[in-house]
């Protein structure tokens, strides 16, 4: 859906969910501004039991002046000229679900990140692989060539508004977000005020009350704590705090809420990453992503009860905790590989790849951030380091006498399409360049590795960064090069078959 296809309707109103948290009213408010400046009659919406009570919210409304109406009646959407809008549009939500007060409308358009089996059409924009509905609304902006940051309110509560539904950001997973994130300009000092008006004084005693209720696992340095119902960033102050014990190295927090369970994970383990325990949680009964110390996660109560029945919440996260814990090996690349008896020789296809001399991007010693859907890559330009774009759209560093040794550098450019362009960012200009318009082709000389398949998923702490590792799954291939059997990594399934061949 295109913005630009919505404004043939004069009259629009703007329905946010019942109850609207900072991601709704972040989401609610930027379309608002929008289709005013198209000169459009405008109104911002939400009905439901209550009005907004939340301190945050309502410092956030009042000091940035949103006009958002509370209806209870039809009626109040009448205008002279019009008995119902042209246009009702949703944010944050889905017309018709549970948490949406019904209003009459000659036509429905949707903006949401929230999976419930509906599609993107020319009405709907759905996105449920982004973290917040505002994201989802910077994007759709963004392609209509309105300038978000002319307005800095409109900025802010986008800003704010993706804060608050990524628990702070640890739960950002896609490079669209990160990217909103460095290129919004908003009101620091506004969005550090309301950040600290998050909590009550009963919510403060909802806290408390947690950390004196939790099960702590010695073996594991491993704390799970039940708290009572409460916004889901309590969970996160929780699990700061638990995260702080010197005997705690991974803390899981959980509470029920609207529809389910809302989980907090926090991890000081490198050998734990807290967005990799959150998607465990949640495997097939919800959502859970994040960083690698600090995520949170979404059980669904009907997709819970529909596959384990009648077990308890509590006793599900303590044995799935249990099985978490057995499904993965380790492996070290300091310690090498000492028996080869269970790997293959294998040799890479002559393949063309693309690659970017980084002084081609940026002057030596400018420090930059490849960013991928992998997530951020920090490296400083030198005439020895290279960046690689692999066979689909991988991108990765690499040192120029590697280089050397395994490809061959060719005249030509490298025009492959991917279907997220990766780009770098340099800290020094503060802003994106592409890779793909620098990047020239080369040809894999047929270097060898040794290579098996693994049958449990494996955890690699490569040569290169003994603080975070390379997951491999079932099924994915586990390597070590032949000149140096130090130098192991992993290699995804789909990736390996397709540009090697077994020797």
């Amino acid at each position: 859906m295109k913005l630009g296809n919505l404004e043939k309707y004069n009259y629009i109103v703007i329905q946010m969910h019942d109850n609207p948290d900072a991601d709704a009213v972040g989401a609610g408010y930027s379309m608002y501004q929008y289709f005013k400046s198209k000169r459009k009659i405008v109104r911002l919406v939400y009905g439901g039991r209550t009005k907004i009570t939340k301190s945050n919210m309502r410092m956030l409304i009042k000091e940035l002046g949103i006009p958002v109406e509370y209806i209870k009646d039809a009626d109040e959407l009448r205008l002279p000229e019009y008995d119902k809008p042209e246009l009702l549009l949703t944010v944050d939500c889905q017309y018709g679900e549970g948490n949406v007060w019904h209003i009459d409308a000659e036509n429905v358009a949707m903006i949401d990140h929230h999976a419930t089996g509906r599609v993107s059409d020319d009405m709907a924009e759905i996105r449920s692989y982004i973290v917040s509905c505002s994201a989802v609304c910077y994007d759709m902006l963004r392609a209509e060539g309105y300038d978000v940051n002319a307005n800095i309110d409109v900025a802010t509560v986008l800003y704010y508004g993706t804060f608050m539904d990524s628990n702070e950001f640890s739960e950002i997973r896609n490079p669209l977000e990160r990217d909103m994130i460095d290129c919004l300009h908003v009101d620091k000092k506004l969005i550090n005020r309301i950040t600290h008006a998050n909590f009550t004084m009963q919510e403060l005693e909802t806290a408390a009350i947690a950390m004196l209720r939790f099960s702590y696992d010695e073996n594991k340095r491993l704390s799970i704590v039940k708290s009572k119902p409460c916004d889901p960033n309590i969970l996160g102050l929780v699990g700061d705090m638990v995260l702080q014990v010197d005997s705690v190295d991974v803390c899981i927090i959980f509470s029920e809420c609207d529809g389910g369970y809302k989980l907090s994970i926090r991890s000081c383990e490198a050998e734990v990453a807290a967005n990799e325990l959150a998607a465990y949680l949640t495997a097939d009964i919800g959502n859970g992503g994040g960083h690698t110390d600090k995520a949170g996660g979404f059980i669904n109560q009907k997709k819970y009860e529909e596959k384990y029945e009648d077990i308890l919440i509590d006793s599900y996260i303590f044995k799935r905790v249990e099985q978490y814990y057995d499904s993965f090996e380790v492996v070290y690349a300091k310690d090498g590989i000492s028996d080869l008896s269970e790997y293959a020789l294998y040799k890479k296809k002559p393949y063309i790849y693309g690659y970017v001399r980084t002084t081609d991007l940026f002057e030596a010693g400018t420090e930059c951030r490849i960013r991928t859907y992998e997530g951020d890559v920090f490296v400083t330009a030198d005439e020895d380091t290279y960046l690689m774009i692999g066979f689909f759209g991988e991108v990765y560093p690499i040192q120029k006498e590697a280089f050397e040794k395994k490809y061959t550098p060719l005249d030509e450019a490298f025009n492959k399409a991917f279907d997220y362009e990766p780009s770098v960012r340099s800290l020094k200009h503060d802003r994106n360049f592409g890779i793909l318009e620098y990047a020239k082709q080369c040809r894999s000389m047929g270097s060898e590795v040794y290579a098996r398949l693994l049958d449990k998923p494996t955890k690699v702490f490569s040569r290169w960064d003994y603080d975070t590792y390379m997951y491999g799954d079932e099924g994915d291939y586990i390597c070590c090069s032949c000149m140096d059997l130090n130098d192991i990594y992993i290699v995804k399934k789909e990736v390996f078959e397709e540009i090697y061949e077994q020797k």
